[in-house]
């Protein structure tokens, strides 16, 4: 919502903001929203992926789970939502994929049968949090007409 109602202030049109993470249950929700900065403020996707990785070393993959959730939000002139998209799946023990960013090849979809780093952006936006957020935006749409 911050995001969001500052678009909105700034700009004065309707504005539309995301957060996303990554949630593994073993650790109890993390890294969550720090997802991006899981290993550190400057450090990389592989750093994040490696102690994620490190964190979970000889955690059977039944207490793997975990799952991607995106919030999204839209403002504007008397207008506040909220929403969500979520993808479950398990963190693999080991890299697989070239596709993506991010944590995508150690998330092992059920949906797809791969990880999203070996899925087609298609695939992956099919199944994605993000991409099941933003086809809930219609719906949003729909209640503003």
């Amino acid at each position: 919502m911050i995001k969001a109602r500052e678009g909105f202030k700034q700009t004065g049109c309707l504005a539309l903001a995301d957060d996303s993470g990554l949630e593994v249950d073993y650790l109890n929700g993390r890294p969550g929203i720090h997802s991006a900065r899981y290993a550190g403020e400057s450090a990389t996707y592989e750093d994040n992926v490696n102690l994620l990785l490190s964190k979970l070393d000889n955690v059977p993959e039944n207490r793997r789970t975990a799952r991607f959730l995106c919030v999204m939000a839209l403002v504007g002139d008397e207008v506040e939502f909220t929403w969500e998209g979520v993808s479950e799946g398990i963190i693999t023990t080991d890299k697989r994929g070239f596709s993506g960013f991010g944590y995508d090849p150690v998330f092992w979809s059920p949906e797809l049968g791969k990880t999203y780093a070996e899925a087609s952006a298609e695939e992956k936006n099919r199944v994605s949090h993000r991409g099941r957020a933003l086809r809930k935006l219609t719906n949003v749409l729909d209640e503003l007409a």
